[in-house]
């Protein structure tokens, strides 16, 4: 039986691996192991580890890894000191990482450095900020890449990577964004004591490269988010340098009654209500993912997101307030229609992550992936001999 250990840091990425650690946990094949560390172990974000706990998952282990979040190197190196210790105690034969975050980071390094086969969900990826230098720092760090589609593929075999090593798997979180599978409205709202009739999703994380900024970022916001006339959901930013700063120019959105926010919500129970809202707004990849699969128009704020996916239900706006109130007004009046839902959602797969998963972990040709890394070249660059 092999041992598998699943990294997550934060409530985004064990939203996309969840379904992967599901079904690896229920086949007989495999030991399953959960590093929970990061904004998990954050009271302040709702201490989210209890929802991996309520999830079922076994062999769960917690971590602190950050005293501050001004240091994002310190945090860096803490949690390399205790996945490591953590990893040489379980010898596992596969570290699965998710994305762009430090925890990744950290569980690739380990990885890579003690010779064990490390898996990362969702490279290949582009953005606007030192989230992509951290995603890419993790490709070169990791063995085995299963990608959202075939332009992350294109973009890691650029980067250097073997074609044989990089696998299309799909965005994992389509696994459990299917409707049926979701719990209905008014459950989500009665757990969340939500009485909108009709309501958008707010969500504005700090950009740490413009670190400079964001104080003022974060009051054009929430004035214009008062100046629109609409109800909000307003969910935490992530814990990076500048979410400071966020929290305390929300403070002044408690009183409203037209706003509701909250440290953190069930990925599910999320999916629901972004479902079923008018539009979602901030600077969160969830507009850029999730809310077309759902036809929801996205309000993109700044350069977060800059270089991802561009559909005609996204639109992007500047940090001005009057630049988001005019985005605002623009998809408030636009009308959803369904002829291009299909091809949104399949730009991130078709919601069978999990199942592609397993047949790969049942196949020997995933096991025989090389753990010495050799930089392949690129087509285009070749010389001609």
């Amino acid at each position: 039986m092999k041992k598998i250990v699943f990294l997550t840091g934060t409530r985004a990425d064990f939203g996309k691996l969840k379904s992967l650690m599901s079904i690896s946990q229920n086949s007989e094949d495999f030991e399953v192991h959960v590093f929970v560390t990061g904004m998990h172990m954050n009271s302040l974000y709702g201490f989210t580890v209890d929802e991996i706990v309520k999830a079922g998952f076994k062999n769960i282990y917690k971590y602190i890894n950050h005293d501050s979040i001004e240091y994002m190197d310190r945090t860096l190196a803490k949690t390399i000191d205790g996945f490591s210790q953590y990893i040489a105690q379980i010898n596992p034969e596969l570290i699965v990482v998710h994305g762009d975050r430090v925890e990744a980071l950290a569980g690739a390094i380990v990885g890579s450095l003690n010779n064990i086969l490390v898996a990362h969900i969702e490279g290949g990826e582009v953005s606007g900020t030192v989230d992509e230098l951290i995603r890419h720092s993790v490709t070169k760090m990791s063995h085995i890449h299963l990608v959202a589609n075939s332009e992350a593929k294109k973009r890691l075999i650029q980067l250097g990577e073997f074609e044989k090593s990089v696998f299309t798997l799909g965005s994992p979180d389509l696994d459990l964004m299917d409707e049926k599978s979701l719990p209905n409205l008014k459950k989500v709202k009665d757990y969340y004591d939500i009485s909108f009739d009709y309501f958008a999703i707010a969500m504005f994380h700090p950009i740490t490269t413009e670190y400079k900024n964001i104080r003022t970022y974060s009051k054009n916001f929430v004035k214009a988010l008062i100046e629109s006339d609409t109800n909000y959901i307003i969910i935490y930013p992530n814990n990076d340098l500048g979410s400071k700063e966020i929290l305390e120019e929300l403070e002044q959105l408690k009183t409203s009654d037209r706003i509701k926010i909250f440290p953190s919500l069930r990925f599910e129970y999320f999916l629901r209500l972004l479902k079923e809202s008018q539009f979602i707004i901030g600077n969160s990849s969830a507009g850029i993912r999730e809310a077309p699969y759902y036809n929801v128009s996205t309000v993109d704020i700044g350069t977060r997101q800059n270089n991802r996916a561009k559909l005609d239900t996204i639109f992007n706006c500047s940090y001005e307030k009057d630049a988001i109130l005019e985005a605002i007004k623009k998809v408030k009046e636009i009308k959803k229609e369904s002829e291009d839902i299909e091809k949104k959602k399949f730009h991130f797969g078709k919601g069978q992550s999990d199942k592609l998963f397993l047949k790969l972990l049942n196949s020997e040709e995933f096991w025989r992936i090389e753990h010495q890394k050799q930089f392949q070249e690129f087509k285009s660059f070749k010389r001609n001999n």
